[in-house]
């Protein structure tokens, strides 16, 4: 298992480097950093004012070089003025030069500075990463046990009547959109046309003090598009099952019902929707955008759409960061999980 894991971790180091050099070189090409510079200078920059601003600030460098950088292992740029002026990415307003670390990229914690938010691109992210770990965590709760009982409860009697029954509403909710199914229930619930108003259209509240009333319609749009998924996934794995030979052996024991699918047929049927129940999770923390802005939950998919509509290079760079991490750390738990739901699952 420690040589699985060392190997696997190995693996998922080589891949985030290929994965955020990609998006760093999108970042990076230059009519985004021509737009960066108007934006942050003058729109009416010329093509010359354009270049001189990109050169100060280091953008001019190659992608390999400027990647290194970002990552902190190669010293970072700095730009002497005539005026004998030293700017820099290590260098920070009023901090005297000779002072600056040569290093700061990732691996030192330097994350860089918004041009939108003007913070720290770290102290956003964590900020905005709490918010959202709220709401994937009342989702979770909400959406994995409602969709395992809903697949246990069909895949048991394939082909009856709760089994159609149950299998229409997942795939229902699967089928609905979030935005879809966002408007509904605000439609419905929140709005003063149709006169249940018991629960608030908006979750900009929730961010402060999240309760019942400001938090529980995102919570359930969310849950309703990824339940169907769980549930039909659980139904297919748990009929299967119960067709093996093992299950028919211990019907023939007189064993009843109920312990068959507690003790011999749910363990096994859990191998397929845990996978589907992990990959929930880098879902969960990109997918959320359009309920976040629909909303107003300012949690992490809000900050993406922010970082990606006003570019924010560095931002949007700290967003590929956490989301490639939590993509690939769910997928090891997710291999190590295997074999503690199944042992004959080999990780050698």
């Amino acid at each position: 298992m420690g040589l699985f894991i060392l190997r696997r971790v190995g693996v998922m180091i080589l891949t985030a480097l290929c994965l955020t050099f990609v998006v760093f070189f999108m970042t990076n090409l230059y009519p985004n950093l021509e737009k960066l510079a108007k934006t942050q200078g003058n729109f009416r920059m010329s093509d010359e004012a354009v270049a001189s601003w990109l050169e100060k600030r280091g953008y001019m460098q190659s992608t390999p070089k400027k990647y290194a950088e970002w990552l902190g292992v190669v010293p970072s740029y700095r730009f002497e003025a005539e005026d004998g002026t030293v700017t820099g990415r290590c260098i920070d307003p009023g901090v005297d030069p000779a002072d600056a670390p040569n290093f700061c990229g990732i691996l030192q914690g330097y994350w860089g500075y918004s041009t939108v938010f003007k913070e720290p691109v770290s102290e956003i992210v964590s900020t905005r990463l709490g918010l959202t770990g709220v709401l994937m965590f009342w989702v979770m709760l909400l959406m994995v046990p409602s969709a395992l009982i809903l697949g246990v409860l069909a895949g048991m009697r394939e082909g009856s009547a709760t089994d159609r029954t149950l299998s229409t509403f997942a795939i229902t909710t699967t089928a609905t959109p979030e935005y879809v199914s966002g408007v509904i229930l605000i439609a419905v619930f929140a709005s003063s046309a149709v006169g249940l108003k018991w629960f608030k259209g908006t979750a900009a509240s929730a961010m402060e003090s999240p309760n019942f009333e400001n938090f529980f319609l995102p919570v359930l749009t969310i849950a309703l598009y990824g339940m169907g998924y769980i549930a039909r996934m659980t139904r297919a794995s748990m009929a299967e099952v119960m067709t093996a030979q093992y299950i028919r052996t211990a019907r023939l024991k007189g064993v009843s019902f109920p312990n068959i699918v507690m003790r011999h047929a749910l363990r096994n049927a859990l191998i397929a929707p845990f996978t589907v129940i992990m990959l929930q999770f880098p879902w969960l923390l990109n997918g959320v955008v359009i309920v976040e802005t629909l909303f107003n939950y300012k949690g992490f998919g809000w900050t993406l759409v922010q970082a990606a509509g006003n570019n924010d290079i560095e931002l949007l760079l700290g967003v590929s960061v956490v989301s490639v991490i939590v993509v690939l750390v769910t997928q090891l738990i997710s291999d190590i999980g295997y074999v503690y739901l199944n042992p004959r699952i080999s990780v050698t």
